[in-house]
């Protein structure tokens, strides 16, 4: 083991999500009963609908949808920052009940940052070395704490470091996505948290292409929120994401 990569699955979501969130919406200002409505919006294409409710800010009915994602090759750094949103589900694997590996042959997963990659092969060895020494201290303190499991586990995986790899099942529904999106796509987001965003915002068009076709940084559709500190690329930005609905 060692090296490990980002990996994104769109594991499940809300059935039509496009109708149920019409329904949602429709059903305040409707006369009819929910499978009369049902029908209706089954009949049209509810796309424009969605614009609509998005154009006007009426976000509520967008809650209606849920998408759930299965995430790897993230570090524990990345699950820190992922966890400060709020309005989300989140299973995670454990380093109490998950034992790393005890040999001297393999390390546990860990991520590489790309800043350290592109300083080339000798510093990418270097922290491989530091990995397996970290691997080393775990080892040590598995067998000081008497190899309990759990019970040795919970101690044993302070010495592990934020580079450690972890697995994450998140649930979130579409406008905690679009909030997640819009802070964390931003290129002034940290790198790893914000190729985990894109890759999701990848996943969820392709699903419900009205719900997220300008959805991404802040800046697509109104001038950059962070001031002095911006960026600088909105073009950039704006064009990088109309290219990415395209695909």
């Amino acid at each position: 083991m060692g090296k490990v990569s980002l990996k994104v699955e769109l594991l499940s979501h809300t059935l039509n999500p496009e109708e149920t969130i019409a329904m949602g919406a429709k059903l305040c200002y409707s006369k009819h009963d929910i499978q009369g409505l049902k029908k209706g919006i089954e009949e049209k294409e509810q796309s424009a609908f969605i614009a609509k409710l998005l154009d006007m800010g009426h976000l509520s009915p967008i809650e209606h949808a849920t998408f759930t994602f299965g995430i790897e090759g993230v570090s524990r750094s990345l699950l820190a920052q992922l966890t400060r949103h709020r309005i989300a589900s989140f299973s995670v694997k454990s380093q109490r009940y998950v034992t790393e590996f005890k040999d001297e042959e393999n390390t546990f997963n860990y991520i590489v940052p790309p800043k350290i990659e592109a300083l080339g092969e000798d510093m990418i060895q270097e922290y491989e070395k530091q990995m397996k020494t970290m691997q080393e201290w775990y080892n040590f303190w598995q067998e000081k704490l008497g190899q309990a499991g759990e019970s040795t586990n919970e101690d044993a995986r302070f010495i592990l470091p934020n580079a450690a790899e972890t697995k994450i099942i998140v649930t979130m529904n579409a406008r905690e996505l679009i909030h997640f999106f819009s802070l964390r796509c931003c290129n002034r987001a940290q790198w790893e948290i914000r190729a985990l965003a894109k890759e999701m915002l990848k996943k969820v068009q392709k699903i419900a292409p009205s719900i997220f076709v300008k959805v991404g940084p802040s800046c697509l559709t109104a001038p950059c929120p962070e001031g002095k500190s911006s960026c600088g690329k909105m073009e950039e930005v704006r064009q990088e994401y109309n290219d990415l609905l395209n695909r």
